[in-house]
């Protein structure tokens, strides 16, 4: 081989060594463009999973705020049928047109009871802020410091919350 070739094989050699470090260095950025954008998918993916999320919840919540407000509509309503109850006179107690009645009140208070509403009990109770309202704090013989006299309006909760106060005379201490 003569010199010339040898020239020309190392020329050769060079380039091509030049040209695989170029390849190189291509694949390197084009791993890292993809790392890149695999993160970027991988981010997008998760902010749209939470933002699923977000909604539904922010959903059930704007259900539960509406629920809650027709139920706090419905209250009066079923005052007023047991306070109308407790005031029947005794020759009508029995007429089909007061039984018809009562049927309604039942299928009221079952349906308050199928949303989660409970009556807030009073009878014997010990007073508690964070569920009864004072109207009257008065002496009264046979109660201790603090304990319900009696209740002048129904308290109500929905679930675990207090959707309106019992309203109810407290005794004084001696």
């Amino acid at each position: 081989m003569s010199q010339e070739d040898e020239l020309i094989n190392e020329q050769t050699v060079e380039e091509s060594a030049a040209e695989a470090q170029a390849l190189r260095e291509q694949l390197a950025q084009a791993q890292a463009q993809a790392a890149e954008y695999l993160d970027s998918w991988r981010r997008a993916t998760a902010d749209l999973s939470n933002a699923r999320k977000r909604m539904q919840r922010e959903l059930e919540e704007y259900r539960a705020a509406a629920a809650e407000r027709v139920i706090e509509k419905l209250l009066p309503v079923a005052d007023d049928v047991h306070r109308a109850f407790e005031n029947i006179p005794a020759d009508l107690a029995d007429d089909d047109w007061v039984n018809g009645f009562r049927m309604i009140q039942r299928k009221l208070d079952q349906l308050l009871e199928s949303e989660s509403v409970s009556v807030i009990a009073t009878a014997g109770q010990s007073f508690d802020p964070a569920l009864h309202f004072a109207v009257s704090h008065e002496e009264a013989e046979g109660y201790e410091e603090g304990q319900i006299i009696g209740e002048v309006a129904q308290g109500y909760r929905l679930n675990d919350k207090v959707l309106r106060a019992s309203m109810v005379r407290v005794a004084k201490g001696n």
